[in-house]
């Protein structure tokens, strides 16, 4: 599990691409200071697990189902990508559960500063828009972020200085693939109530509360 919190920008060295999968180099510096074999590092939103590590290195395989799921087959040496150890529990939990398991992707469709702040418009998917609420919590490439409003086709989003400063979210432009990881906590309700996934109606109405004794 994570936070969303990025501790430190890491650059991605080498690249081996395989059949559909690929293996990842990416050098680090503050993530490796306690990391071994077998440890977690979100990077850019999805969980990868160390199989090598030197001083200033750490290596990891991306799976097919991985590739499909996010941008990490776009990267490329040089790349710099977001990075956070795997939370601990005497640790303050400053942003929000998150898992590393990406939903799906997202599109920038604009980026606009107001004042001291970007905001970042994003497209996406049905599916995963069902998971949003104004308010929420939204991961996107492993940056956890305050939903400032959600639309039929697209999302909204304000970065802050700081954020902008300590994660790749504004180096990005118009037209980048983000990695976009939902509240964990949606699922495992409309799971439990019984929801059908259904993009294109509301999963939940009044009707269904009634029905169910919420009134």
């Amino acid at each position: 599990m994570f936070t969303g919190i990025v501790e430190e920008i890491g650059t991605v060295e080498k690249v081996v691409p395989g059949a559909k999968s690929s293996r990842l180099v990416i050098a680090a510096d503050q993530v490796l200071e306690d990391t071994i074999l077998g440890d977690s590092i979100c990077t850019s939103g999805v969980c990868l697990t160390v199989t090598e590590r030197s001083a200033h290195t750490f290596t990891a395989d991306v799976m097919a189902e991985t590739m499909r799921r996010t941008k990490l087959g776009q990267l490329k040496p040089g790349s710099p990508v977001n990075l956070e150890r795997a939370l601990r529990l005497d640790s303050r939990l400053g942003g929000h559960l998150v898992s590393g398991h990406i939903d799906g992707t997202g599109t920038i469709a604009a980026m606009q500063r107001e004042d001291n702040a970007v905001w970042l418009t994003i497209r996406t998917e049905p599916q995963l828009l069902r998971y949003m609420v104004e308010k929420g919590s939204i991961t996107i490439d492993g940056v956890s972020l305050t939903l400032a409003a959600v639309h039929e086709g697209d999302f909204q989003v304000s970065i802050i200085p700081h954020t902008g400063a300590q994660t790749t979210l504004l180096t990005q432009q118009t037209g980048d693939l983000v990695n976009l990881e939902c509240d964990m906590i949606g699922k495992y309700v409309e799971k439990l109530l019984g929801v059908q996934a259904i993009p294109s109606k509301p999963a939940i109405s009044e009707a269904f509360l009634r029905e169910h004794g919420f009134f």
